[in-house]
C-alpha cells in the first residue's frame, strides 16, 4: 500500500501532491500528474525566494516612500527672531498661540475663554511662508452682520442685541505638498439615447470600457496642522490665493496671533495624500464623463511623485459673539472673504413656518377636495 509523508500542491492543477513511498515520486490525487521530489523543492525555492524578495521590497519601498517627501527645508532656527516671541495656552481648549512682544493676547480665539496663561516661546519650526492679512477687522465686522441677512429662523433677539465679545486676526498653521499624480483610471460607462419607434419610445443604453489616463501637477495642497479649528472649517474657508505667498517675516505678525501647529508633517502626509489622490481621479472622471450619460470607477491606478514640503501661516480671522449664555465661533479667511458659522435657531420661528405651510397645504387639498364633490 502507498505511503503518504508530505503535501505540496501541483504545478499543473493546484491540487494536494502526496510523496509515494512505491514510486519514490509526488503524486497528484487530481490530475494524476507526477513529480520528483528535487523538481518540486527547486520550485518552491524558488517561489519562497521570490516572496520573500517582494516582501523586503514592500517594506523598502513604504519606507522610501514616507523619505521622498522634502522636508529639508523646515528649520527650528529663529535666531534673533525667537527672542522676541511670546506664548500663550488656553486652559479651556489648549490652544497654544504665539505672537510677537508687543501684541497682547487677553482671550483665546477659538473658544473665547479669557483666561489665557503666558508662557515661554519653545522655538518651533519657523514658517516658511505667510499669506499677509489683506482684510481689517471692520471688514470682519461687516461680514458678519451680512451674513445674518437672509436666515429666516434666526432669533431677532441675536441680532438686535448681539455684540462681538472677540475678534481676533489668528495665522493658521499649514502644511502645503507640492507633488505630481500618475493617474490611470478604467470607468464603465454608458450612454442613453431615445427615439421614437410607431407609438413607442425607445431608450437604447450603450455600455462602453473607458480609460482616462495622465499626470496631475500639485502645488500646495493644503493641510491645516491645527488641532483646535476643525478641518471642516478650514476646508470651508479655503481656498488661499498661494500666489500670494511670501517669504516669512516677523514683520508681519504685529497686531495678530498665530496658532502653534498641533500636527506635524509627518502626521499631515496621509490626508495630503488623499487629497491629492482623490483630485487626480475625479479630473480623469471629469474629463471622461463630457461624452458619456453616465461613468462609474472600475479601476484605478494613482502614483504620486512626492516633492517639497513647507510650512506657512495663512490668515483667518476668528470672531466670538455670545447669545444665551453661550458662545459662536465664526471663522473668516483673512484674504478673500470667505465667511463660516454656526448659527442660532429660533424655535418659535421654525414652528410659525412649518405650521404655516402645513396649513396652507391643507387648505389647498381642502379646495381640491371641494372641487370633486
Amino acid at each position: 500500500m502507498a505511503t503518504q509523508v508530505t503535501n505540496y500542491q501541483c504545478p499543473a492543477c493546484t491540487g494536494p501532491l502526496h510523496f509515494v513511498g512505491e514510486s519514490g515520486l509526488l503524486e497528484c490525487d487530481y490530475c494524476q500528474s507526477r513529480y520528483a521530489v528535487e523538481e518540486i523543492d527547486k520550485e518552491y525555492a524558488a517561489k519562497n525566494e521570490k516572496a520573500e524578495q517582494n516582501f523586503e521590497k514592500a517594506q523598502q519601498q513604504a519606507e522610501k516612500e514616507q523619505s521622498w517627501w522634502d522636508m529639508s527645508g523646515l528649520s527650528d532656527q529663529w535666531g534673533a527672531d525667537g527672542a522676541k516671541m511670546k506664548a500663550y495656552s488656553c486652559p479651556s481648549c489648549a490652544a497654544e498661540i504665539i505672537c510677537d512682544e508687543t501684541t497682547a493676547a487677553t482671550s483665546c480665539p477659538y473658544c473665547g475663554n479669557p483666561s489665557i496663561v503666558p508662557g515661554q516661546f519653545g522655538g518651533d519650526l519657523k514658517p516658511d511662508y505667510v499669506i499677509p492679512f489683506k482684510l481689517s477687522h471692520e471688514d470682519a465686522k461687516k461680514a458678519l452682520k451680512d451674513y445674518y441677512k437672509g436666515k429666516r429662523f434666526l432669533p431677532k433677539e441675536f441680532t438686535a442685541k448681539n455684540k462681538i465679545s472677540e475678534l481676533k486676526g489668528v495665522y493658521v498653521p499649514f502644511w502645503l505638498f507640492s507633488c505630481k499624480a500618475d493617474v490611470d483610471v478604467q470607468f464603465d460607462a454608458t450612454q442613453v439615447t431615445t427615439h421614437r419607434e410607431g407609438n413607442y419610445n425607445v431608450t437604447t443604453t450603450a455600455h462602453y470600457d473607458v480609460r482616462r489616463s495622465g499626470t496631475v501637477p500639485f502645488e500646495n495642497i493644503p493641510v491645516d496642522a491645527s488641532k483646535n479649528m476643525p478641518d471642516t472649517h478650514m476646508d470651508a474657508v479655503e481656498p488661499f490665493d498661494y500666489s500670494q505667498l511670501k517669504p516669512f517675516s516677523m514683520s508681519y505678525l504685529p497686531g495678530y496671533l498665530a496658532e502653534r501647529y498641533g500636527q506635524s508633517a509627518e502626521e499631515s502626509i496621509e490626508r495630503a495624500e488623499t487629497r491629492a489622490v482623490n483630485t487626480a481621479v475625479e479630473q480623469m472622471y471629469e474629463d471622461a464623463s463630457i461624452s458619456f450619460s453616465g461613468c462609474v470607477v472600475k479601476n484605478k491606478n494613482v502614483q504620486l511623485e512626492r516633492g517639497k514640503v513647507s510650512y506657512a501661516l495663512l490668515p483667518v480671522y476668528m470672531l466670538t459673539t455670545k447669545y444665551n449664555n453661550q458662545n459662536y465661533i465664526f471663522a473668516m479667511n483673512g484674504q478673500t472673504g470667505k465667511f463660516v458659522g454656526n448659527l442660532p435657531v429660533s424655535k418659535s420661528k421654525y414652528w410659525t413656518y412649518f405650521f404655516g405651510i402645513a396649513a396652507s397645504v391643507t387648505a389647498v387639498l381642502g379646495t381640491a377636495i371641494m372641487l370633486f364633490l
